[in-house]
């Protein structure tokens, strides 16, 4: 890098000294949302290590995209420089700028330029002479500018938008000259450049507008907050050029930086690198597949007096090369997105979609997920991404915040290299193995001693249940049975609304509803004894329990109302007058299959512990289940709990059983057990439902596999998501006793929103919220089109969900913040004031 003196910055801003003022307000956080236009190509310059000249690709190309002949008024280039140290000593802008300026001399084509530099730290401005006060975050509102205007010529803008004095790490910079900047404003100041220069230079198609973002020091070099540089600029995903390493060692250093990118979901268009007579380009060629462009620059000349103005000449056509690459690229880039939308009508057939009611421009385009949030590609908003939160975890999979997307991106990565896929059956693995000691450890603690892994949650439901109808049949000497004991009937007692996943026999252990329907399932038959469950809500800012008709008669006088959340979980309700009715209820109801009067038997009781959730979102009281479990179990009928949705850390604790007081003899786990990223679902089992199992045959073992049991990437993916989410020093939210999250949702947000006109419900536990609008019989239900418009509003305002007919849900992570838990609340009620008017 050619050095800047700082004599004629100094000099420049001596003149502009009046203009800086005392900035007495830190810098605003950034709004929810990144939104960046793509009508233009926008680049990242990355190199595999410090020294590798990224400020000469970016010159060069800015020469060849800039430098044209026929020359285009029209014709624009961004350089941001986020990150500079070495301030104002070394300035990357200032380079670009100044070899600009000659090589436009140079060609004689004219060229209007210009050069700033937003924000620097005190030291950096103390260095020029200036004696300023700081803002809290330390930083100076610089506001320097330097410029030479051409009319009608094309034009070169370069902007530094933080600078330090040390040339260290900025890290290191930042903490040393107390002028930290978190990732958040950073991210907000280049989104606001870009915006800026794209929606107001380059909003006609027939103008040329290219953007460069050069990163600083190497892929993983620290950013000013400690945040790697890969990880600092990913909620962007823009495409990158890779500014390999010609030397000696460098084929390694340039591989690892490109893994470094591809792990966290970044394009690469190209790799260029100086030539140091090694040839790196061929195994580097080889590596890539040909399916990057390896491209290879003369030597750079080692004479500090050299103004490399012959290089970047004899470098012309290299860089032609490189920006025709990063320019094709953006096409087929939109290319592909532009048409993704219609592609799918056209080839998928979604789940749970009517596909009548999906009209093109109605199909969400997600080019990438950032820990909660997706990009979303509008076509119809020129050509942007926008960031949607995903409210609704991905049909409740999803928990990792960006940092532990990273994390489990690399276990999976390295699990797949080590492992791949291997047999699972009468093997061990260290995966596996981890995965159910930590099973048993945590949500299996105290009664589960046995790990069944599966692929899915309703499979794992199948396996439950024949888990549990073995060990009934053998508790009740059935499993020595004659020929005509055989054909005795086994049915479920679960409860309505309750929901176990859409395969033939979990299906078969649910009551009737939208999912079991004639047209859906003509097998159908409702193979169990389904009982009314008794429910608790929020309205008006009280809980409230809702019974059903068959206990309106028996219901004890002020039975119905709790002060609190918490008095509902209170296990001092099991001595009240309301416990003693449920069982009574259910006493009477389990007697009818008894099988003294005939050949049916109730042989396990399945239930969504506290919240039935493609039900509609309704919490059942968890007095109710708690005395479910108990009459059950006095009668050894097995019991089962269908913690798919609800286990780990969705409702605030790391398994229900907390919640409930209540243990299962089997549990169903999946969706947050790998944090969402891969599909992997397990059955955990007593001893006792083991043995049921055992016997000499092979035909008595349980004949139920998958080809991919246990899978290595699932298992070590279910194993760091097991231990991140309980870990204080990775999940802030999780109390000093590790035993539940912190309240996520503000409770005076929470009440307001129940009290609201438009609003039937609300149920709020851990990660969930959720509400039920007032609507008439015609327009509520699973079918119920009631919403549509709320829905409109919300993804508007950059919330991503998907509701159940007319209740609306929001769901977060286990490591979400509750103040993005409060943008959100804050969101919808607004929103709910403005479709209640409609």
């Amino acid at each position: 890098m050619i050095p800047v003196t700082a004599t004629l910055i100094r000099h420049r801003l001596r003149h502009l000294r009046h203009r800086i003022r005392f900035n007495s307000t830190a810098v605003s956080p950034p709004p929810h949302s990144i939104h960046l236009p793509l009508n233009h190509p926008t680049y990242l310059i990355w190199s595999a290590n410090t020294s590798l000249g990224k400020t000469l690709v970016s010159t060069g190309i800015a020469a060849s995209f800039l430098l044209q002949q026929p020359s285009s008024s029209a014709t624009k280039l961004l350089y941001l420089k986020p990150i500079q140290t070495g301030f104002p000593s070394d300035s990357d802008s200032r380079f670009v700028f100044s070899k600009l300026d000659s090589l436009s001399l140079r060609r004689q084509i004219p060229l209007s330029i210009s050069n700033s530099v937003l924000r620097s730290s005190l030291p950096a401005v103390e260095s020029l002479g200036l004696n300023v006060e700081v803002s809290d975050s330390g930083m100076c509102n610089l506001n320097f500018r330097e410029e030479k205007t051409v009319t009608g010529a094309p034009e070169l803008l370069c902007k530094t938008l933080y600078a330090w004095e040390a040339a260290i790490s900025p890290h290191l910079a930042a903490e040393r000259e107390n002028a930290t900047i978190e990732d958040s404003i950073v991210l907000r100041m280049i989104e606001k450049c870009l915006k800026e220069e794209m929606e107001c230079g380059g909003k006609s198609e027939k103008s040329d507008l290219l953007c460069l973002v050069e990163t600083a020091g190497g892929v993983a070099s620290p950013g000013p907050s400690g945040t790697l540089q890969c990880d600092l600029y990913r909620p962007f995903r823009l495409p990158g050029i890779l500014v390999g390493d010609g030397r000696l060692g460098g084929i390694s250093g340039t591989i690892a930086a490109y893994e470094s990118l591809k792990l966290r979901g970044y394009d690469i268009a190209a790799v260029v690198f100086e030539d140091h007579g090694l040839v790196n380009e061929v195994p580097l060629t080889s590596y890539l597949r040909n399916k990057v462009p390896v491209l290879v620059l003369p030597p750079v000349p080692k004479d500090p007096s050299d103004d490399l103005i012959e290089w970047f000449v004899e470098s012309d056509g290299v860089f032609k090369a490189l920006k025709e690459t990063m320019v094709l690229a953006n096409l087929e880039r939109l290319e592909r997105l532009n048409g993704m939308a219609k592609q799918a009508g056209e080839v998928f057939w979604w789940p749970f979609t009517q596909h009548k009611l999906v009209h093109e421009e109605t199909v969400t385009v997600i080019d990438s997920r950032c820990g909660e949030n997706f990009s979303i590609y509008k076509a119809s908003d020129n050509s942007s991404l926008t960031q949607q939160f995903d409210a609704c975890a991905s049909w409740w999979t999803q928990g990792p915040d960006p940092t532990f997307q990273a994390e489990l991106a690399r276990e999976m990565g390295y699990t797949a290299a080590r492992f791949g896929h291997v047999m699972f059956p009468e093997n061990v693995y260290e995966p596996a193995l981890k995965c159910a000691e930590l099973l048993l450890d945590g949500v299996g603690k105290g009664w589960a001693s046995r790990v069944y892994f599966s692929d899915n949650g309703s499979t794992a439901i199948e396996i439950a249940l024949k888990m549990a109808f073995r060990k009934f049949c053998v508790d009740h000497d059935f499993s020595e049975a004659t020929e005509e004991e055989k054909h005795i009937v086994v049915k479920v007692l679960a409860l309505r609304g309750s929901y176990h996943g859409d395969t033939l026999g979990a299906m078969e252990a649910q009551a009737p509803s939208p999912y079991t329907g004639f047209l859906q399932q003509p097998w159908y038959t409702g193979r169990g004894l389904f009982l009314d469950p008794p429910t608790v809500f929020l309205s008006n800012g009280a809980w409230n329990i809702a019974l059903p008709e068959s206990f309106s008669e028996i219901a004890p006088e002020g039975y119905g109302t709790f002060t609190s959340r918490d008095e509902i979980f209170d296990k001092s309700r099991d001595a009240s007058t309301l416990a003693r009715i449920y069982s009574a209820y259910v006493s009477e109801h389990l007697q009818e299959y008894s099988g003294v009067r005939q050949s049916a038997y109730v042989g396990a009781l399945i239930i969504e512990p506290v919240i039935h959730g493609a039900g509609g979102m309704h919490m059942v009281d968890p007095l109710f289940q708690r005395v479910l479990v108990n009459e059950c179990r006095n009668r050894k009928i097995p019991v089962i709990f269908d913690e798919v949705f609800t286990g780990f850390w969705r409702l605030g604790v790391e398994t229900t059983t907390e919640l409930l007081g209540s243990k299962p003899d089997i549990a169903c786990f999946a969706k947050l057990l790998t944090g969402g990223m891969v599909p992997l679902a397990v059955t955990l089992a007593t001893d006792a439902v083991f043995d049921s199992f055992s016997g000499d045959s092979k035909l008595k073992a349980l004949l139920h596999g998958h080809s991919y049991s246990a899978h290595a990437m699932g298992c070590a993916t279910a194993a760091k998501a097991i231990q991140w989410f309980k870990d204080p020093e990775t999940n802030h939210n999780i109390t000093s006793q590790g035993k539940a999250l912190r309240e996520l949702w503000d409770e005076e947000l929470v009440q307001q929103i129940s009290s609201h006109s438009a609003v039937q419900r609300v149920v709020v536990i851990g990660t969930l919220f959720a509400l039920e609008l007032k609507a008439d019989s015609s327009n509520s239900g699973y079918a119920s089109l009631y919403a549509k418009s709320l829905l409109e509003m919300l993804r508007k305002d950059g919330i991503f969900t998907r509701p159940l007919g007319n209740v609306i849900y929001l769901m977060c992570g286990p490591c979400t913040s509750p103040e993005i838990c409060r943008r959100l609340l804050t969101k919808l009620y607004k929103r709910l004031g403005e479709f209640n008017r409609t």
